[in-house]
C-alpha cells in the first residue's frame, strides 16, 4: 500500500501535466514528461510552451523546445516571438528564432521592432566645421529590424556609433557651419 501511494505521488505531477497537455491539444507523451524530469529539464515549462504554440497554430516539436532549453535558450521568449511573427505575417521558423535567441539577441523584441520601428536618439555630438565654428548636433534615427540579418548584424549601440561618426564626418568636411 505504501509503495502504491509513493508511486501514485511520484507519477501524480507527471499525470497532471500530461492531462493538461492532452486537454489542450498539445501532444506530449507521459514518458517524455518523465524523461524530461530525469534529464533535469523543467517539464512544466516545456509543456506550457508547447501548449502556447499549439493554441496559436504554430508547429513545433517537444524535442526542439527541449533541445533549445538545454542549449541555454529562452523557450518561452522564442515561442512568443514565433506567435508574434505569425500574427504579423513574418516568415520565421523555429530554428531561425532559436539561433537568434542563442546568439544573445532578444528575438521577441526583434520581431516587435520589425513590425513597429523604434526611434532612437543619438547623444549630443560636437564637431568643428572647416571655418572653425563648433556645432553640436543630435539625430533621431528610425530603426526597423531585418530578421534575416539579425544574427551578426548591428545592434542599437553600433547604429548610434555609426550615425555619430556620420555627423562628425559631415560637419568636419563642410566648408562653413552654415552649409550644415
Amino acid at each position: 500500500v505504501f509503495l502504491g501511494v509513493l508511486v501514485f505521488y511520484f507519477l501524480g505531477s507527471f499525470i497532471t501535466l500530461w492531462i493538461q497537455a492532452m486537454v489542450s491539444g498539445a501532444r506530449v507523451g507521459l514518458l517524455n514528461i518523465i524523461f524530461m524530469r530525469l534529464r533535469k529539464v523543467p517539464a512544466k515549462l516545456i509543456v506550457n510552451a508547447k501548449i502556447m504554440a499549439v493554441k496559436a497554430g504554430i508547429e513545433v516539436t517537444t524535442n526542439d523546445l527541449e533541445s533549445h532549453l538545454l542549449a541555454g535558450g529562452d523557450v518561452l521568449r522564442v515561442v512568443q516571438a514565433l506567435i508574434a511573427a505569425d500574427k504579423a505575417n513574418i516568415d520565421l521558423k523555429f530554428k531561425r528564432a532559436a539561433a537568434i535567441d542563442l546568439a544573445g539577441r532578444n528575438v521577441l523584441e526583434a520581431v516587435q521592432m520589425s513590425v513597429n520601428p523604434k526611434v532612437i536618439e543619438t547623444p549630443m555630438v560636437a564637431a568643428m566645421a572647416k571655418d572653425g565654428i563648433q556645432l553640436k548636433a543630435i539625430a533621431r534615427v528610425t530603426v526597423r529590424t531585418n530578421i534575416d540579418r539579425l544574427v551578426g548584424g548591428a545592434g542599437e549601440e553600433t547604429v548610434l556609433a555609426r550615425v555619430g561618426e556620420g555627423i562628425v564626418s559631415t560637419i568636419g568636411s563642410s566648408e562653413s557651419h552654415k552649409n550644415v
